[in-house]
């Protein structure tokens, strides 16, 4: 499987990548396949069907309004996220949607939009099926698979490897890893710089990169600056702001780039770098939660590790640009091994496959990014991973806020920690490698009890009460 790091870093809108962008992408991708088969002007109804784990927990995910943005032919890249918080009530309102924005039709969420609670899909947790019926009578549909960090496929495509590109260095263990680098006395974000290249130019992939390291920091810069309380139900209260503000003052700021310079020149104490990750991590997933623009890394739902754990490395090392895409290139290329050898949906394999495989890749970019060794790299992320086996996902309410954005900070925390650890260890004597943990992952991921598997029927989310509206 050939899998690019802007495959694990994508831009999109919170606040889950497999509830919310998932079916998003399904949505557009079906009417893009009705309409490359003629057929998108004889649509005159549609029905959606949810099933599994998107359905017991598709209302707390947004995944409604996922849809509706889908069908509407908005894009979660570079949409209106104001949007959100508009188009659901909008549509039941009106009961209609306008398809691609060029079609109108008859569309009732209340009626259209079908939750299966006590339905699942043989294939994935995660399935939505689009129903469209045409003029002449006849039925159009489509059934996808939202398989985690915003991937859709079809039960076909699920079943068959990527189409396959040539790329100087194929990767599917860190094994592979290891003796491309070893054999070619190359770090690891060189190797992935070249193999990104069988997809786009050196140029486009720096500019990419920045872009995303661009989104990481607006994110963090809107949540360390917006108070109030979450939506759901739950009433959540941020807090990354008053972390903000208790740690950083007024500041002398008037934008993005000038607070990361003023960031970059005041100094921090040991305390202060622990209050300062972990409110990075909690704005990053407050924002996520308000339905705000993020980068999954390599979910949404772990969104705010990765640039915790980034700004962490821009400010108290003074990281460049180049540092930072080259920081970016090795935690994507860790990502996909997750992904290639097990899995980063919670759906499938709970919380591990989210927290622990982001705390991984910032591990392991960190401690290249701070002189380590290929070997210390895989050493940082198998320790990173090792401490959140078997982590379930239980969100209170089925929304990305309870446990999932106090996750956020502590998953950055271990993955700073594993870096040191593997900074200072003798990758030779480590008992336990990269593929191993993966396998191991993967095994804890079949073994652990449905119920916490992002269903909201197991552990913390079965004690305490809360409606949840559709958003």
């Amino acid at each position: 499987m050939r899998i690019s790091v802007f495959d694990m870093l994508k831009i999109g809108v919170g606040p889950s990548s497999s509830h919310t962008m998932g079916p998003w992408r399904a949505a557009q991708r079906f009417l893009q396949e009705i309409e490359a088969a003629g057929h998108f002007d004889a649509v005159e109804a549609l029905t959606v069907d949810l099933f599994g784990s998107l359905a017991k927990t598709g209302r707390g995910h947004g995944t409604g309004r996922a849809v509706l943005m889908g069908l509407r032919g908005e894009d979660p890249a570079t949409c209106d996220v104001a949007l959100m918080h508009t188009i659901f009530p909008s549509t039941r309102e009106t009961k209609r949607i306008h398809l691609l924005r060029r079609k109108s039709i008859p569309f009732d969420p209340d009626v259209d939009l079908v939750y299966h609670f006590d339905r699942s899909l043989p294939f994935h947790p995660n399935g939505i099926r689009f129903t469209a019926r045409l003029t002449d009578g006849s039925i159009s549909e489509g059934t996808y698979y939202s398989v985690g960090g915003g991937f859709v496929v079809t039960e076909d495509e699920g079943q068959k490897a990527a189409e396959e590109v040539r790329l100087p260095y194929p990767c599917e263990c860190s094994d592979d890893l290891r003796a491309h680098c070893t054999a070619h006395g190359i770090p690891i974000w060189r190797m992935v710089w070249d193999n990104e290249q069988a997809w786009r130019s050196a140029d486009e992939v720096r500019a990419g990169m920045l872009r995303i390291w661009h989104t990481m920091l607006d994110c963090v810069y809107r949540g360390c600056h917006s108070e109030g309380v979450l939506p759901g139900g739950l009433n959540v209260v941020r807090r990354a702001a008053a972390i903000h503000s208790k740690l950083i003052g007024a500041g002398n700021y008037h934008d993005r780039d000038s607070w990361l310079a003023h960031l970059r020149g005041r100094g921090f104490t040991f305390q202060e770098v622990v209050k300062a990750v972990s409110g990075f991590a909690l704005a990053v997933n407050e924002e996520n939660a308000a339905f705000g623009r993020v980068v999954t890394a390599p979910t949404n739902g772990a969104a705010g590790v990765i640039p915790a754990v980034l700004l962490h490395y821009a400010i108290q090392h003074q990281a460049d640009d180049e540092a930072i895409v080259r920081f970016l290139l090795v935690a994507g290329e860790i990502g996909s091994l997750f992904k290639k050898g097990a899995t980063i949906s919670a759906a499938m394999g709970g919380c591990q496959a989210e927290i622990g495989v982001s705390s991984a890749m910032a591990a392991a970019a960190l401690t290249e990014g701070l002189g380590g060794s290929v070997d210390q790299a895989l050493m940082a992320a198998e320790i990173a991973m090792e401490h959140h086996l078997g982590m379930t996902c239980d969100p209170i309410g089925g929304l990305v806020q309870i446990p999932c954005i106090e996750r956020n900070a502590l998953g950055a925390m271990k993955a700073i920690t594993a870096a040191n650890l593997a900074l200072e260890g003798v990758p030779e004597q480590a008992k336990i490698s990269l593929d191993t943990v993966i396998k191991t992952m993967w095994q804890t991921a079949l073994d652990m009890n449905d119920k916490y598997k992002e269903t909201s029927e197991g552990g913390l989310a079965v004690h305490i009460a809360v409606n949840v509206a559709e958003c």
